[in-house]
């Protein structure tokens, strides 16, 4: 990647600063003297409006320079143009148009932060940590790319097609996916079932303006199915709404228990949240599930949950974000999404993650840091500030400064990882065989369900040796060493897409949750009736 030179954009970011400030100053009193440093920003911009040797926009100089002043205050404030606003709060109203991905622009190239499931993106293989490098021969890496730009060129007409370049950790040359362009579905309750014959499993994949409804919904219809035990599966979550992770938590806490409250510099954003005990779930056990990428949203439910001894959260570290973003308009229709507080789980922790102003680049590549230290795979490789130190109702310790930690530690599982498997997966063989299949037996169902699908499917070793001379057709060639000791994910995989394909969402994880160790420890913990008060420390790992 090409550095960037800092130096040459200070210029407009202090010119756009000077803008800035002098709207809020209009907005307040139009009287109010400017400070030392403003009359000079003001200064500047006249200058360069009257004697540059070029003409120049200066509202589009602005424009240009709002991103790069927003950024250097910290990670999560963000410039979002007029025309890209519609687009940049989609995900969050309600369902649209294009192939089902969440970016940033990191380190001028885009990065997919999230494959909303059931999308177009998602059913090719597209995953989280790929770069897109290209799209329908447009280069989306450089200087200049903007966020906008990347939305322009990814989403279009519902059935046209996006051909994307992709570079992936785990592969060694781009890989190359034809998207078409679908309608993104917006539910961000994936999957409600029941588990067993009295536990029931809600995984929620954002927060968005219907997911306490949704998961209100889940949480009563499983109790009609004889759920009296509950697992809520926040992993891969990013946040969203705060009030809605508000609402959730409610549901399990008695009356006058802390969920979040948020401290920030104006009364306004100077927040409590207390439950107020009309939640219908006060008394069943409870676990969540967390992994590195349950971010914001995520944490103040699990915060609320741990912090008040309600239940166990298993799984991994959670992302570390505790900044409270406020989407204020400009005159202009554009917005400035601005860190306007922290917030802070009910024993007084502020989780966010430390960084720094500016973009030294190592707050984007912390979940790279944690995999490369270790920490996917030992509890022991987590560093905690014992200076932050902070007790449960209960007095039990808990840490503040870099996310949720969970009460029982599962390391990722990568058993069955073989070069086999990971060329498979790149190559998105796994995902076109299922297709196929998918289409081989749709046919055949009796009705939509696991167990209609299961019926009908090849026995699992003539399941995998289609999947096998498939994929040797497709330029991979059997290596039967690897196939032996991937079996069991490879199946596992493809019956999970087939699923998805016949089933919907849902059947693919029912069918990846009967392999996931995280889930098993989670439901052999709710049957062995522990709770935080009496759950022993994870063993060393």
């Amino acid at each position: 990647m090409k550095k960037k030179n800092y130096g040459y954009i200070l210029l407009p970011l202090f010119l756009s600063l000077g803008i800035i400030g002098g709207l809020f100053i209009g907005r307040y009193s139009s009287e109010q003297r400017l400070s030392p440093g403003e009359e000079k920003l003001r200064t500047v911009l006249g200058m360069i409006q009257e004697q540059y040797v070029d003409p120049i926009n200066i509202d589009s100089l602005i424009n240009e320079s709002i991103p790069d002043l927003l950024a250097s205050l910290d990670p999560h404030s963000a410039y979002i143009p007029a025309e890209s606003l519609t687009i940049a709060n989609d995900d969050l109203e309600g369902s649209f148009g294009g192939i089902g991905v969440a970016f940033q622009v990191l380190n001028d190239t885009v990065t997919v932060v999230e494959v909303i499931t059931g999308g177009p993106a998602e059913k090719v293989g597209i995953l989280p940590g790929d770069l897109i490098l290209e799209a329908n021969g447009k280069k989306l890496t450089g200087e200049k790319i903007s966020s906008e730009e990347v939305f322009k060129t990814l989403r279009g007409k519902e059935g046209t097609q996006v051909k994307t370049l992709v570079k992936r950790r785990s592969a060694k040359t781009p890989l190359t996916f034809d998207i078409v362009r679908g309608q993104i579905p917006s539910n961000s309750v994936d999957a409600a079932y029941m588990l067993t014959d009295d536990t029931g499993y809600v995984k929620v994949s954002k927060f968005a303006r219907t997911t306490y409804s949704e998961f209100y919904t889940a949480l009563t219809r499983l109790q009609t199915e004889g759920a009296k035990k509950y697992i809520v599966d926040l992993r891969g979550n990013s946040g969203g709404f705060m009030d809605q992770a508000i609402y959730m938590a409610n549901e399990f806490l008695p009356a006058g228990r802390g969920i979040v409250f948020t401290k920030g510099r104006i009364a306004e954003n100077q927040t409590v949240a207390t439950s107020d005990g009309t939640g219908q779930f006060q008394n069943v056990p409870l676990t969540v599930i967390t992994n590195e990428f349950s971010a914001s949203a995520s944490e103040i439910f699990a915060g609320a949950i741990q912090d008040n001894d309600r239940g166990l959260v298993i799984g991994r570290r959670t992302f570390g974000k505790g900044l409270v973003q406020n989407q204020l308009s400009l005159p202009d229709s554009s917005a400035v999404r601005l860190t306007v507080a922290r917030y802070y789980t009910p024993s007084g922790r502020c989780i966010q993650k430390e960084y720094k102003r500016g973009k030294d680049g190592k707050y984007e590549m912390d979940i790279a840091d944690r995999y490369t230290h270790g920490e996917f795979y030992s509890r022991d490789s987590i560093k905690l500030d014992k200076s932050k130190l902070f007790r449960t109702v209960n007095g039990r310790e808990v840490y503040g400064g870099g996310g949720i930690m969970p009460d029982v530690f599962v390391p990722e599982d990568t058993t069955g990882y073989t070069s086999y498997y990971l060329d498979a997966v790149n190559k998105g063989l796994i995902n076109t065989f299922a297709q196929y299949m998918a289409d081989t037996y749709r046919p055949m169902m009796k009705d939509k369900s696991v167990e209609s699908m299961m019926r009908i499917l090849p026995r699992d070793n003539t399941l995998l040796q289609n999947f096998v001379s498939y994929a040797a057709n497709k330029g991979l060639p059997a290596r039967w060493y690897y196939i032996n000791q991937s079996r069991s994910l490879l199946l596992n995989q493809i019956k999970g897409v087939i699923a998805r394909d016949l089933v919907g969402y849902e059947g693919l994880i029912k069918i990846l949750n009967q392999e996931d160790k995280t889930v098993s420890e989670a439901l052999r913990l709710l049957e062995q009736g522990q709770s935080p008060v009496n759950i022993k420390p994870s063993k060393k790992r």
